[in-house]
Order: structure tokens, then sequence, then C-alpha cells
């Protein structure tokens, strides 16, 4: 099975070089491509505003992603609200958390965060169950954060501050690929928005994340790389893995 050409649904690293997708072109000697497969629409203040959410009603938030993030604060700013010191961040992983440094002075806010599921800090939001929780997030996401909440009688707000559509991709030819890898469901959908008649044929798939590959099995794709696992936590040592194994 020869792999020489990839689609990675996502944008290309600033500095690939630095990047963990280096060691697939220095590694395997392959092709790399790079191309979103989404795009993002932010809600606007006044859209904010008529879903009722008044941001002083909250003491804590709730972010699960790097978008979140930067909507919501955008959004506060176009409102010339000011989120006061007091405020507390539940954070779903470090990197979410640290990306926080954006807006606030990190060291001189609450802010906690789990290794990479917001549920492995459901002991702390308990703790502070007495505030009232603000969850912003995407129209796409969030099912999973909304059960763990509802089940543990934590009382909260989910805000729709964007929302993930489909980007036109169809100047691709995806027969030149021999692998292309999806990210998220939106992604999945994204491809047969584009190419409702597409057929995998003998194009390996790689799904990255479970809501991912429990999309790609509903549309019908078969995936070959999954990530993350014990063994292979990135989406870059899945696809190694993969090919060294099926030389």
């Amino acid at each position: 099975m020869k792999i020489k050409n990839i689609l990675f649904s996502q944008p290309k690293p600033a500095d690939i070089e630095k990047s963990p997708y280096h060691s697939l072109i220095s590694n395997l000697n392959v092709n790399l491509t790079f191309e979103q497969f989404i795009k993002i629409e932010g809600m606007t203040a006044n859209q904010f505003r008529l879903d009722k959410i008044y941001m002083q009603e909250y003491g804590a938030i709730i972010f699960t992603s790097r978008n979140a993030i930067d909507h919501l604060f955008r959004i506060v700013k176009e409102m010339k609200y000011t989120i006061p010191d007091t405020m507390k961040y539940f954070c779903n992983s470090e990197s979410t958390a640290l990306y926080l440094q954006k807006y606030v002075q990190y060291r001189k806010r609450k802010i906690f965060h789990g290794k990479q599921e917001l549920s492995e800090i459901l002991d702390i939001i308990l703790k502070n169950k007495d505030d009232k929780f603000l969850f912003p997030c995407s129209d796409v996401q969030g099912q999973d954060i909304t059960d763990m909440l509802n089940a543990n009688g934590i009382n909260y707000k989910r805000a729709t501050i964007y929302k993930t559509v489909s980007k036109n991709i169809k100047n691709l030819d995806l027969t030149q690929f021999d692998m292309i890898v999806l990210f998220t469901p939106s992604g999945v959908k994204s491809l047969f928005d584009n190419f409702p008649d597409f057929q995998q044929g003998n194009i390996i798939f790689g799904g990255f994340g479970q809501h991912t590959i429990k999309a790609m099995e509903e549309a019908g794709l078969k995936t070959d790389v999954i990530a993350p696992t014990e063994k292979t936590p990135s989406m870059t040592m899945a696809i190694e893995q993969f090919i060294k194994n099926n030389k």
C-alpha cells in the first residue's frame, strides 16, 4: 500500500518545520496538503442579547475551545462590558486554559483545567456549585458537556456564540490523495456538502476523536487511522505507524 499524498482538513501550520507534521515529511517522504473544510461565523453582540444572556449574572465560565474564548471576549468587548477579576474559568485542557492569557492576567485569575476533558475537574466544578456557569460554544458542540452538567445539577446556561459551517472546497480533486484526515464531525459534513456523490474507493481515511469517527461511520466512511489512542496519542503518530505497518 503506497501512501504518498495526504490531505489534512485543517489549516497549514505557520511553521511546518517546527510542527509534528514535519516528521511525516522527513521520515516517510510524503506530500502534505492542508485545506480547512469548515469556517467559523461569529454571533453578534445583538444576537447574544436576544438570547437574554447577562454577563453580570455569571460567576464562572466553561471553555472547551480557543474559538469560544475568542468569540466571547469579542462579544463582551462589543457590549463594552468588563469581566470582573473574580470570574472563575473552567477549561477542558491546559492548552485552552493557557490561551486565556490573550485576554486575562493568567496568574491573577481563578483558572482550573483538566488534561483533555472537562470531566477531569468535575470535583472542582461541584465545589463551586453555588455559582451560575456560562458555557459558550458552537452550534455543533457541547452535548457531552451539557449532559454532564445536567446530571450533576449544575446551574448553567449554554450560549451559542459562533457557528461552524461548511467551506467551499469544490476546487479540490480528492482523487489525487491517498489519505484524507478529518478532525471534526463538521469536517465530515463539509466533505459531503461539497461532494454529495463522494465514494471512498481506495482512499485511506484518518479520524481524530470519537465524535469525528462516529460521524465518519454514519456517513459510510471506513476509518483505518484512528487517534488519539493509548499507543498513538497524536494523529501524526497514528499516520506514521499505519504507513510503516502497511508498506
